[in-house]
C-alpha cells in the first residue's frame, strides 16, 4: 500500500487550474463519496439531557441511532466540496444541505406550559486554516448568521490519502476538542436560555465530542444535494 500526501494527490487535480488562478480551488464532491461524522461526547450528552436539550437531524443529515435508543448523539453529513489552496493544501471542506436543531424545553413554573427555544446550525463548513468548524447559525424565530464560528477544534489524526492498486484512494482524518467559541458560547445562552455563571462556565469548558471525515475517490449513488439548507421561518 503506497501512502500519499494531501499535496501530492492535490497537485495532480488541481495543477491546471492553479497554473491559471492564485485563488483556492473548490472541487464539487457530492457525486463522489464523503461524509463527515460528529459524535458528540459524554460530556456534551450530559450537558444537554442536564438542560433539556437534544439534537435533531435535518436536511442531509443522517441520525445515528444506537440500539433501543431514541435519541441521537451521532450524525452523518455528507461532505459536499472540498477546498484546495494556492499552496496545494485542503483549505476547507463543507457539507452544504445539512443542518443540526438544537432544542431545549423547559416548563413554566407559573403556567405549566412548555417552552421550547433552539438554535439550527446548517451548512457546516471545516476551515482548516482557522481550525473552526462553522455554520449558518439561526435562533428560533430570528435571523441567520452565516458562517458563524461554531467550535474551534484539534486535528488528532491529520488526513492522508491511502493508493491501493489498481486506482482506489481513500481517506480518512479525527478532529476532536470541539469546544465553542466565545461568541458561540453568547450565542447558545441567548438561543436557549441557558443563565447562572455555573452553567455558562459549563458551556464554555465542554469538549462537545470529535469529527471523523472519510472519503473515497469513488462515484457516489445517487449524487447527495448540495443545495444550503435554509430553516422555516
Amino acid at each position: 500500500m503506497k501512502l500519499l500526501t494531501i499535496r501530492s494527490i492535490s497537485f495532480a487535480a488541481a495543477t491546471l487550474a492553479m497554473a491559471a488562478s492564485a485563488n483556492a480551488l473548490t472541487i464539487n464532491w457530492s457525486g463522489l463519496q464523503g461524509t463527515s461524522t460528529l459524535n458528540f461526547s459524554a460530556d456534551a450528552i450530559s450537558l444537554f439531557k442536564a438542560n433539556g436539550g437534544k439534537v435533531v437531524a435535518l436536511g442531509n443529515t443522517t441520525p445515528i441511532l444506537e440500539t433501543g435508543a431514541t435519541s441521537a448523539w451521532s450524525f452523518s453529513l455528507p461532505i459536499t466540496s472540498i477546498t484546495i489552496t494556492p499552496s496545494l493544501k485542503i483549505g476547507a471542506g463543507q457539507a452544504s444541505g445539512s443542518a443540526l436543531d438544537i432544542v431545549r424545553k423547559t416548563l413554566d413554573e407559573d403556567t405549566g406550559a412548555v417552552i421550547t427555544s433552539g438554535i439550527v446550525l446548517a451548512n457546516f463548513k471545516l476551515d482548516y486554516i482557522g481550525h473552526q468548524v462553522l455554520a449558518d447559525a439561526t435562533t428560533h424565530g430570528a435571523t441567520t448568521k452565516p458562517m458563524f464560528a461554531v467550535y474551534d477544534f484539534h486535528v488528532a489524526t491529520p488526513l492522508a490519502l491511502k493508493y491501493k492498486f489498481p486506482l482506489s484512494i481513500t481517506g480518512r482524518e479525527v478532529l476532536d476538542q470541539l469546544k465553542l467559541t466565545p461568541a458561540a458560547v453568547d450565542l447558545f445562552a441567548t438561543s436557549l436560555g441557558l443563565s447562572g455563571d455555573a452553567v455558562i462556565n459549563l458551556v464554555r469548558s465542554t469538549d462537545f465530542g470529535t469529527l471523523t471525515q472519510e472519503i473515497a475517490v469513488k462515484v457516489r449513488k445517487p449524487a447527495v444535494s448540495n443545495t444550503p439548507y435554509v430553516p422555516a421561518p
